[in-house]
């Protein structure tokens, strides 16, 4: 398995998603990340389903070692400090201020370790208006602008996963790994700053951007009408989803598979523009025909046309899929008191080498012991940290 962050030193003061994400994209990489949790209860994402090993929090904290300190006991800030001492990296996201009150904040800190890269998570910003507010992953896709391209007018409700968290918790991990590089040249840290509502507006920049260059406000059908993107249901209840795009050859592939060769030469339907005026209609139309056949026939006709397109599968599907197999997409671990269990690797190969080893996410506390006077094997003295 290749890590090119093995030696990287990480301490994530982490809860529920956004911290514990860009943890888990640098322990993914290599890095050697220790999770800071409460005693007794830990990350509250642990007890959302039963105990404290819940599969939400099982998702983002991966590849971890876990130490139970409350840094507000002096015997625990020790046990922290001698941590933050020998660490290059520190991720938090609590609420502007509430680190300060945990003894954790970016000053004290860094007069530990004048080389650490301080990361702080929050929802609007650590200044302005907002940055009190309390933020999670459907507040943020609000007012960033992206839920409004999310739900369905006709049966407006929040539809899909965590985008705003877990896209907050991958950028958070670009901005550690861009100070990283700098301090190789200058020796010194940074403080990285991200929020849940920036990080969801840049992840949104699309739409910003058609307003600013076209005045066009986007709203959900917008971006499928222009890639000409559906989905269509089959004869034996299964789905399939079709992405046209613009180029002639698709749409001549697909008009092949249907058996309808004449059929854009409607003139609705008769190129890029007219089939995106005239979506509407052309989902009717499509929709017949493709309730005639099975899913795995039309894949099969799709695909000696070169038809780009997918079966829009269950989550139970996916891991059935040839190409997911090929690419062992989803691997096995093992906790010795929580059992089997298995996750997604990280999509991230180098020189080919697929990374296949997966350490299960940490019971509460697990490894106490392991790091009870700091850093295992750590030679460095406080002194050549600083410096």
């Amino acid at each position: 398995m290749t890590q090119v962050l093995k030696g990287l030193r990480v301490v994530e003061h982490g809860t529920f998603i956004t911290g514990p994400a860009a943890a888990m994209v640098l322990a993914d990489l290599g890095a050697e990340v220790v999770k800071v949790e409460l005693p007794g209860t830990g990350d509250p994402f642990r007890a959302f389903k039963g105990g404290l090993y819940s599969p939400h929090y099982q998702t983002y904290n991966r590849n971890k070692h876990s130490v139970a300190l409350d840094t507000r006991k002096d015997a625990d800030r020790a046990s922290f400090d001698r941590l933050i001492e020998g660490a290059d990296v520190y991720i938090q996201n609590f609420r502007p201020g509430f680190a300060e009150q945990i003894q954790a904040g970016e000053a004290r800190l860094r007069e530990l370790n004048p080389r650490l890269i301080y990361c702080a998570i929050s929802g609007f910003g650590q200044d302005g208006p907002a940055a009190a507010r309390p933020s999670y992953d459907t507040v943020a896709q609000a007012a960033s602008g992206y839920l409004r391209l999310l739900v369905n007018p006709a049966n407006p409700r929040v539809v899909g996963p965590a985008i705003a968290d877990a896209m907050t918790g991958y950028y958070a991990a670009f901005g550690i790994l861009g100070a990283l590089h700098e301090r190789h040249a200058t020796g010194a840290g940074r403080r990285v700053d991200v929020s849940m509502f920036e990080a969801m507006a840049h992840f949104n920049l699309d739409a910003f951007t058609h307003l600013f260059s076209e005045g066009e406000v986007m709203g959900p059908y917008s971006r499928p009408s222009v890639s000409q993107s559906y989905v269509l249901e089959c004869a034996c209840g299964g789905w399939i989803a079709l992405h046209m795009s613009s180029p002639e050859k698709f749409w001549q592939g697909l008009a092949q598979a249907m058996e309808k060769p004449d059929i854009f030469e409607d003139e609705r339907f008769r190129d890029r523009f007219a089939r995106i005026e005239n979506q509407d209609a052309l989902i009717v139309i499509l929709r017949d025909i493709f309730q005639r056949r099975t899913r795995q026939e039309w894949c099969d006709r799709l695909l000696a046309q070169d038809v780009p397109h997918a079966p829009m599968y269950r989550t139970d599907e996916v891991p059935e899929d040839a190409q997911a197999k090929h690419l062992q997409l989803f691997v096995d671990t093992n906790h010795p008191t929580m059992g089997p269990s298995r996750t997604v690797r990280s999509p991230i190969s180098f020189d080919g080498q697929r990374c296949l080893h997966v350490t299960p996410p940490p019971t509460l506390g697990e490894h106490n012991a392991l790091y009870a006077q700091g850093w295992p094997g750590a030679t460095h003295t406080k002194k050549e940290t600083n410096t």
